[in-house]
């Protein structure tokens, strides 16, 4: 096929989109005056919108106060419980410490007592 008027492909795909552009162009949708009552329609679905974003986020911030709620508690009743682990802790301790020095020697002489006393 022989090109009679000389173009380059770079022409030819530039002649080519350009016939697309217009041909769309033709189908696209004339510009209409704006009506008032669509206007009004989209303002009332936007507030809508607004108050339901609004809600959600409300909403939002209830549920993660309550969830710091309920990890406060449950950190507190942790710290109870391990106060009161230490607590019963300290006291085997003193207790252990109460013992005084003469309890304690009759103690250590009891088990050498027994202890000879299995020997034997």
């Amino acid at each position: 096929m022989r090109d009679l008027k000389q173009t380059a492909f770079t022409d030819r795909l530039a002649a080519q989109q350009e016939a697309k552009k217009a041909l769309l162009a033709r189908f696209k949708p004339k510009p209409a005056a704006p009506d008032p009552e669509f206007e009004k329609l989209s303002e009332k679905r936007a507030a809508e919108k607004e108050a339901l974003r609004r809600e959600h986020e409300l909403a939002k911030a209830e549920a993660r106060r309550e969830k710091a709620e309920k990890e406060a508690a449950r950190l507190a009743a942790e710290q109870a419980a391990q106060e009161a682990v230490d607590a019963a802790k300290r006291a085997a301790r003193k207790e252990r410490k109460q013992l005084t020095k003469e309890e304690q020697k009759a103690a250590r002489d009891a088990r050498y007592a027994a202890r000879k006393a299995r020997q034997r």
